[in-house]
Formats: structure tokens, sequence, C-alpha cells
């Protein structure tokens, strides 16, 4: 075998390698459990849970790559998906022990939008953004 048809073929074991290691990569995907999309619960207090997929949900604390952690907006959209998620904001929750449900209180009674977002061990978002919206109703207490 020439040394140009050995280089084929590793070429094509190298581009088989690479294709078989992509499609065994699962999709990252976050989601909001409770409330449901058009769900009217009762207020003031609004119970959220979340799931996640295809990623490792990890403390923040842990800094390291290929985890994440849930950050919630309610009724505030996200931040730009290069820049840090902010703390200490109103409606912006950071679940970084790697929570995957919030207890919010005193939410106002009405239409509500509450958005999942995972974000890297930084308050980054994942690249591309990894993120879950839902509509409810609060009623009044």
């Amino acid at each position: 075998m020439s040394a140009m048809e050995r280089g084929v073929w590793r070429a094509a074991a190298l581009g088989a390698l690479l294709l078989a290691a992509c499609r065994e990569k699962p999709a990252v995907s976050v989601s909001i459990t409770s409330p449901s999309e058009g769900d009217t619960v009762p207020g003031p207090a609004v119970h959220i849970t979340l799931g996640a997929s295809g990623i490792e949900l990890a403390p923040a604390s842990e800094q390291r790559p290929g985890i994440a952690h849930h950050h919630l907006f309610l009724d505030v959209d996200p931040t730009p998906p290069t820049d840090t998620i902010p703390s200490g904001v109103t409606g912006i929750i950071h679940r970084g022990q790697a929570q995957t449900a919030f207890h919010w209180d005193s939410v106002a009674p009405g239409p509500h939008r509450i958005i999942a977002v995972l974000g890297d061990a930084w308050h980054v978002p994942l690249q591309p953004m990894v993120a879950d919206t839902v509509h409810f109703v609060v009623t009044g207490p």
C-alpha cells in the first residue's frame, strides 16, 4: 500500500471516529416541568420544578467544564447569551447548588412568563443557549 493510500485510510478512519463521537453526544436540553404551559396556579406562591438532560447538573462552585446549573427569569428577559447572568436582580434566580426546584413567593395575580436557562459554573449561558419558556396565570389568594 502506498503512502497516499495509507493516508486516505487514516483520514477515513479518523472521520468515522469523529462522526461516531458526534452521534454519541446527547443533545443538551432543559425543561420546566411545573407549572406547565398555560396552567392556572393558585398564588401568591408558585412552585417551579426543572429538568435537564444531556449534561451533568453540579454546583457552580465546582467550576469545571461540562457542568451546568439552572437560572430562572420571571417576567424578565434573559441576559445576552455571552454575558454573565447577574445575581441580586429582581426576577432572576440562580440555582447554583444544582437544585431542580424553586418556591417563588409573592407572585402577583395575573399572567406570567418563566424562562429556565442552563448556565455554566461561571453563570454564563451554555452555547448555544439552552432554555425553556412557560407561560402561566396566577390566581389571587
